[in-house]
Protein backbone atom coordinates (compact mmCIF):
# COMPACT_ATOMS: atom_id res chain seq x y z
CA UNK A 1 0.00 0.00 0.00
CA UNK A 2 1.17 3.74 -0.88
CA UNK A 3 2.48 5.95 2.32
CA UNK A 4 0.67 8.34 3.19
CA UNK A 5 1.49 11.74 1.40
CA UNK A 6 4.47 13.91 3.81
CA UNK A 7 3.38 17.38 4.81
CA UNK A 8 6.14 18.04 1.61
CA UNK A 9 3.70 16.38 -0.54
CA UNK A 10 0.88 18.17 -0.07
CA UNK A 11 2.96 21.44 0.07
CA UNK A 12 3.74 20.29 -3.59
CA UNK A 13 0.28 18.97 -4.53
CA UNK A 14 -1.03 22.04 -3.41
CA UNK A 15 1.23 24.63 -5.68
CA UNK A 16 0.30 22.85 -8.55
CA UNK A 17 -3.26 23.13 -7.67
CA UNK A 18 -2.61 26.66 -7.01
CA UNK A 19 -0.44 27.18 -10.29
CA UNK A 20 -2.56 25.58 -12.25
CA UNK A 21 -6.24 27.42 -11.07
CA UNK A 22 -4.04 30.39 -11.53
CA UNK A 23 -3.00 29.79 -15.02
CA UNK A 24 -7.03 29.05 -15.89
CA UNK A 25 -8.03 32.41 -14.07
CA UNK A 26 -10.27 30.26 -11.64
CA UNK A 27 -10.84 31.71 -8.02
CA UNK A 28 -10.90 29.22 -5.53
CA UNK A 29 -11.06 29.76 -1.53
CA UNK A 30 -7.88 28.24 0.56
CA UNK A 31 -9.65 26.36 2.59
CA UNK A 32 -11.48 24.70 -0.69
CA UNK A 33 -8.33 24.01 -2.12
CA UNK A 34 -6.96 22.13 1.14
CA UNK A 35 -10.33 19.84 1.06
CA UNK A 36 -9.35 19.52 -2.60
CA UNK A 37 -5.75 18.13 -1.97
CA UNK A 38 -7.45 15.66 0.73
CA UNK A 39 -10.06 14.54 -1.61
CA UNK A 40 -6.77 12.72 -3.83
CA UNK A 41 -5.88 11.27 -0.54
CA UNK A 42 -9.01 9.51 -0.26
CA UNK A 43 -9.13 8.83 -3.75
CA UNK A 44 -5.83 7.49 -3.80
CA UNK A 45 -6.26 5.36 -0.26
CA UNK A 46 -9.46 3.62 -1.79
CA UNK A 47 -8.13 3.08 -4.98
CA UNK A 48 -5.67 0.12 -3.62
CA UNK A 49 -9.05 -1.68 -2.81
CA UNK A 50 -11.77 -0.24 -5.63
CA UNK A 51 -10.16 1.09 -8.68
CA UNK A 52 -12.18 4.18 -9.05
CA UNK A 53 -9.51 5.95 -11.23
CA UNK A 54 -6.10 5.27 -13.63
CA UNK A 55 -4.72 7.31 -12.52
CA UNK A 56 -2.11 6.61 -9.62
CA UNK A 57 0.25 9.11 -9.67
CA UNK A 58 -1.41 12.02 -7.15
CA UNK A 59 0.90 14.91 -9.30
CA UNK A 60 -0.87 13.89 -12.49
CA UNK A 61 -4.22 13.93 -10.70
CA UNK A 62 -3.85 17.28 -9.75
CA UNK A 63 -4.35 18.00 -13.69
CA UNK A 64 -6.69 15.13 -15.26
CA UNK A 65 -9.04 15.18 -12.18
CA UNK A 66 -8.70 18.45 -9.98
CA UNK A 67 -8.00 20.88 -12.86
CA UNK A 68 -9.82 19.35 -15.67
CA UNK A 69 -13.13 19.27 -13.22
CA UNK A 70 -12.63 22.80 -12.14
CA UNK A 71 -12.50 24.10 -16.01
CA UNK A 72 -16.34 23.57 -16.00
CA UNK A 73 -16.66 26.26 -13.21
CA UNK A 74 -17.39 29.47 -15.48
CA UNK A 75 -19.75 27.22 -17.35
CA UNK A 76 -21.96 26.32 -14.61
CA UNK A 77 -24.39 29.05 -13.39
CA UNK A 78 -26.76 26.80 -11.67
CA UNK A 79 -28.84 25.90 -8.12
CA UNK A 80 -28.85 22.09 -8.74
CA UNK A 81 -26.39 19.80 -10.41
CA UNK A 82 -26.29 16.31 -10.96
CA UNK A 83 -22.94 14.42 -12.14
CA UNK A 84 -24.52 11.54 -13.97
CA UNK A 85 -21.95 8.31 -14.17
CA UNK A 86 -19.93 10.13 -11.12
CA UNK A 87 -17.59 7.09 -10.34
CA UNK A 88 -15.05 8.40 -8.42
CA UNK A 89 -16.88 11.73 -7.94
CA UNK A 90 -15.71 13.49 -10.88
CA UNK A 91 -16.30 16.41 -11.79
CA UNK A 92 -19.04 16.52 -9.22
CA UNK A 93 -16.95 16.39 -5.86
CA UNK A 94 -14.24 19.33 -7.33
CA UNK A 95 -16.85 21.47 -7.84
CA UNK A 96 -18.78 20.59 -4.83
CA UNK A 97 -16.00 21.63 -2.98
CA UNK A 98 -15.22 24.95 -5.14
CA UNK A 99 -18.60 26.21 -5.25
CA UNK A 100 -20.08 25.75 -1.45
CA UNK A 101 -23.39 27.68 -2.73
CA UNK A 102 -23.64 25.13 -5.72
CA UNK A 103 -25.99 21.83 -4.89
CA UNK A 104 -24.67 18.61 -6.08
CA UNK A 105 -26.27 15.06 -6.62
CA UNK A 106 -23.61 12.18 -7.20
CA UNK A 107 -25.15 9.84 -9.42
CA UNK A 108 -24.31 6.16 -9.82
CA UNK A 109 -25.51 2.37 -10.18
CA UNK A 110 -22.13 0.82 -8.65
CA UNK A 111 -22.27 0.42 -4.84
CA UNK A 112 -18.47 0.07 -3.90
CA UNK A 113 -18.19 3.64 -6.19
CA UNK A 114 -20.92 5.10 -4.18
CA UNK A 115 -19.60 4.18 -1.11
CA UNK A 116 -16.46 5.89 -1.98
CA UNK A 117 -18.40 8.97 -2.71
CA UNK A 118 -20.53 8.58 0.31
CA UNK A 119 -17.27 8.47 2.78
CA UNK A 120 -15.84 11.41 1.02
CA UNK A 121 -18.56 13.62 1.10
CA UNK A 122 -18.71 13.08 4.81
CA UNK A 123 -14.85 13.06 5.43
CA UNK A 124 -15.03 16.11 3.62
CA UNK A 125 -17.70 17.76 4.97
CA UNK A 126 -19.39 18.68 1.79
CA UNK A 127 -23.22 19.91 3.31
CA UNK A 128 -23.70 20.65 -0.39
CA UNK A 129 -23.22 17.28 -1.79
CA UNK A 130 -25.37 13.84 -1.51
CA UNK A 131 -25.05 10.27 -3.08
CA UNK A 132 -27.35 8.34 -4.89
CA UNK A 133 -27.13 4.77 -5.99
CA UNK A 134 -29.56 4.38 -8.90
CA UNK A 135 -29.81 3.72 -12.55
CA UNK A 136 -29.71 7.26 -14.16
CA UNK A 137 -32.88 5.68 -16.70
CA UNK A 138 -35.12 4.38 -13.93
CA UNK A 139 -34.64 7.31 -11.00
CA UNK A 140 -37.15 10.12 -10.24
CA UNK A 141 -36.36 12.47 -7.98
CA UNK A 142 -38.75 15.20 -6.56
CA UNK A 143 -37.06 17.89 -8.33
CA UNK A 144 -35.20 18.26 -11.77
CA UNK A 145 -31.79 19.73 -12.25
CA UNK A 146 -30.67 22.79 -13.98
CA UNK A 147 -26.99 21.62 -15.03
CA UNK A 148 -26.58 17.84 -16.02
CA UNK A 149 -23.27 16.73 -16.31
CA UNK A 150 -21.37 13.73 -17.93
CA UNK A 151 -17.41 13.45 -17.47
CA UNK A 152 -17.21 9.55 -18.51
CA UNK A 153 -20.52 8.14 -18.74
CA UNK A 154 -21.26 7.58 -21.94
CA UNK A 155 -21.58 8.83 -25.70
CA UNK A 156 -23.68 12.05 -26.07
CA UNK A 157 -27.18 10.89 -27.40
CA UNK A 158 -27.22 8.34 -24.57
CA UNK A 159 -26.65 10.32 -21.90
CA UNK A 160 -29.08 12.92 -23.59
CA UNK A 161 -31.34 10.08 -24.01
CA UNK A 162 -31.36 8.67 -20.49
CA UNK A 163 -31.17 11.89 -18.49
CA UNK A 164 -33.50 14.57 -20.06
CA UNK A 165 -35.98 13.52 -18.11
CA UNK A 166 -33.97 14.75 -14.88
CA UNK A 167 -34.06 18.23 -16.71
CA UNK A 168 -35.26 21.00 -15.15
CA UNK A 169 -36.90 24.20 -17.98
CA UNK A 170 -34.10 25.96 -19.34
CA UNK A 171 -31.64 23.47 -17.80
CA UNK A 172 -28.26 22.40 -19.49
CA UNK A 173 -27.19 19.06 -20.56
CA UNK A 174 -23.08 19.10 -20.19
CA UNK A 175 -20.67 16.50 -21.66
CA UNK A 176 -16.99 16.72 -20.79
CA UNK A 177 -15.02 15.38 -23.75
CA UNK A 178 -11.76 14.87 -25.02
CA UNK A 179 -11.36 15.22 -29.33
CA UNK A 180 -14.06 17.05 -30.88
CA UNK A 181 -17.28 14.73 -30.77
CA UNK A 182 -18.53 15.77 -34.04
CA UNK A 183 -20.37 12.38 -35.38
CA UNK A 184 -22.08 12.29 -31.35
CA UNK A 185 -23.12 16.16 -31.80
CA UNK A 186 -25.12 14.65 -34.92
CA UNK A 187 -26.58 11.83 -33.27
CA UNK A 188 -28.38 14.67 -31.09
CA UNK A 189 -32.34 13.02 -30.44
CA UNK A 190 -34.05 15.80 -32.89
CA UNK A 191 -35.60 17.33 -29.69
CA UNK A 192 -32.06 18.88 -28.54
CA UNK A 193 -29.50 20.85 -29.86
CA UNK A 194 -25.93 21.84 -29.64
CA UNK A 195 -25.88 25.54 -27.55
CA UNK A 196 -22.53 25.84 -27.70
CA UNK A 197 -18.67 24.04 -27.65
CA UNK A 198 -15.94 25.14 -25.93
CA UNK A 199 -12.19 23.62 -26.16
CA UNK A 200 -10.54 23.37 -22.89
CA UNK A 201 -6.75 24.38 -22.17
CA UNK A 202 -5.92 22.06 -18.73
CA UNK A 203 -2.12 22.85 -17.23
CA UNK A 204 0.39 20.21 -17.49
CA UNK A 205 -2.37 17.75 -19.56
CA UNK A 206 -1.46 17.48 -23.00
CA UNK A 207 -5.03 15.28 -24.15
CA UNK A 208 -7.51 17.35 -26.07
CA UNK A 209 -10.68 18.63 -24.05
CA UNK A 210 -14.04 19.80 -25.09
CA UNK A 211 -17.05 20.87 -23.21
CA UNK A 212 -20.23 20.24 -25.26
CA UNK A 213 -23.53 22.49 -23.91
CA UNK A 214 -26.62 21.20 -24.85
CA UNK A 215 -30.39 22.79 -24.95
CA UNK A 216 -33.53 21.54 -25.74
CA UNK A 217 -34.38 22.55 -29.14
Amino acid sequence: MIAAPTQLDRDELADLLERGLDAMGLAVAEDSRIKLIEYLRLLEKWNQVYNLTAVRELKKAVSVHLLDSLALMPFVNAERLLDVGSGAGLPGIPLAVAKPELSVTLLDSNHKKTAFLSQAVSELGLRNAKVVCQRIETWRPEERFDCIVSRAFSEIAEFVTLSHHLLAPGGLLVAMKGVLPFEEIERLPPEFRLKQLHPLSIPSLEASRHLVLIERA
